[in-house]
């Protein structure tokens, strides 16, 4: 299998963690779509022109989108790591996790970061007032729901763990958790010292110069 990503990416970043949680092997191919040649090849793969995509040629398919990513791996080459659970409600609960962290903290963040790139002139406050409100009502529920709970559906590492790890972690950088998140922080720092997740973290080092200050 071939991972069409990059490794500053933080949708790229969840699909990595699920892959090095069960030691999926696979080959790592890294997108520049600031690269003419490379942004070519990839969207001659997927025309949309978005990563991560997986692309598994034993089995003749082509797999976009983080969460189905995931979904695939965990259907066709699982691991010790169950990310969906074989549960119903629990599946549907990781779900329900999952999408939360990707749309209210992953977007929002991403909305901050990218208004910091845009040219002189062209910013969008507004935009970025209605993000950091978005991010503050997300730490809050993140804060009551992890008071109780060590991962995301409660004492079980899941796909909506991977999705919170890069999500949380860059949110925290363009707005940092505070006295009343200290749960939320916890959670956080939980994620980090998840071996997968270190790796991440590690192997996107050298593009760290890439986000915004």
């Amino acid at each position: 299998m071939r991972l069409y990503f990059h490794p500053f990416a933080s949708f790229c970043q969840k699909v990595l963690v699920a892959l090095y949680e069960n030691d999926v092997p696979f080959e790592p191919h890294v997108v520049d779509l600031g690269d003419e040649a490379s942004s070519a090849e990839f969207k001659r793969l997927w025309p949309i022109g978005k990563f991560p995509v997986l692309r598994d040629e034993a089995r003749g398919r082509t797999i976009p989108e983080s969460s189905m990513i995931i979904e695939y791996l965990a259907r066709h080459y699982p691991g010790k790591i169950e990310l969906i659970p074989e549960d119903a409600d629990l599946a549907w609960e990781t779900r329900l996790r999952d999408r939360f962290y990707d749309l209210y903290v992953n977007v929002p963040m991403q909305k901050i970061v990218t208004d910091r790139l845009r040219p002189a002139g062209r910013n969008d406050p507004h935009g970025v007032e209605e993000a950091r409100r978005q991010l503050q009502t997300a730490y809050g529920l993140i804060d009551q729901e992890m008071e109780t709970r060590t991962w995301a559906i409660g004492d079980r590492f899941s796909m909506a763990d991977c999705a919170a790890a890069p999500a949380m972690y860059y949110a925290n950088l363009v707005m940092p958790f505070d006295d009343a998140h200290r749960n939320a922080a916890a959670y956080l720092g939980r994620l980090m010292e998840r071996s997968s997740f270190a790796r991440v973290v590690e192997e996107a080092t050298p593009y760290r110069a890439l986000f915004p200050k």
